[in-house]
């Protein structure tokens, strides 16, 4: 696969199967989650990068074109600006990017942000979730969203919460789609449905 050594390639295993979320038309992935592709988003999320971003965003790429899914742009999950200060960039927004300039598709930046810290979603209950989340994004400009067709883009998605709550947030605001991908999703959960938080 493009961007990934033969050792890595060997590994990898291609997201194929049914994630259904909430508000969302159409969710898909590019790998499914394991000890292989781990790497590729460790070494982003400690600041290495290297070409992961490059490789993860072109298997993306091929993956949202061979299902299918048009969007008028793409929003990366926000990070909270401390977080991002810290690191340096936002690894959702790199892989965006790429995905971006493949499919000739504008990614914004400025649609969505995110107001507070949160703990990491993988360390909750369902119920813990949703109070983490709360109130956590906010749009902009409403006028911005309002009609269109949006593809939502993460790193990992674990149990979909974030992906929903962002979703939520901009179907309030009268966005017509939403779409979402990430380079990889967790084998839990894989098959089914989100459980929605209480």
């Amino acid at each position: 696969m493009e961007g990934f050594c033969d050792e890595c390639s060997d590994g990898l295993v291609k997201y194929n199967y049914n994630f259904n979320i909430p508000k969302i038309k159409k969710f898909t992935a590019a790998f499914e989650y394991n000890n292989k592709i781990a790497p590729a988003i460790f070494i982003m999320k400690d600041s290495i990068c290297g070409n992961a971003p490059y490789a993860l965003g072109t298997a993306l790429a091929e993956r949202i074109k061979s299902v299918g899914i048009q969007a008028d742009f793409i929003v990366p999950v926000p990070m909270y600006h401390e977080n991002l200060n810290n690191r340096g960039f936002n690894q959702a927004e790199l892989i965006a990017k790429e995905v971006g300039r493949i499919l000739d598709i504008q990614v914004r930046t400025d649609i969505v942000t995110k107001n507070r810290k949160t703990r990491p979603q993988k360390e909750l209950s369902k119920a813990q979730r949703k109070v983490n989340l709360r109130g956590a994004f906010s749009v902009a400009d409403k006028s911005e969203v309002k009609n269109k067709h949006i593809l939502i883009i993460d790193d990992v998605c674990t149990t979909g919460s974030t992906l929903f709550e962002i979703a939520n947030l901009l179907i309030n605001c009268g966005t017509a789609d939403i779409f979402c991908a990430c380079a990889c999703k967790t084998p839990e959960l894989k098959r089914g449905d989100f459980n929605e938080p209480l």
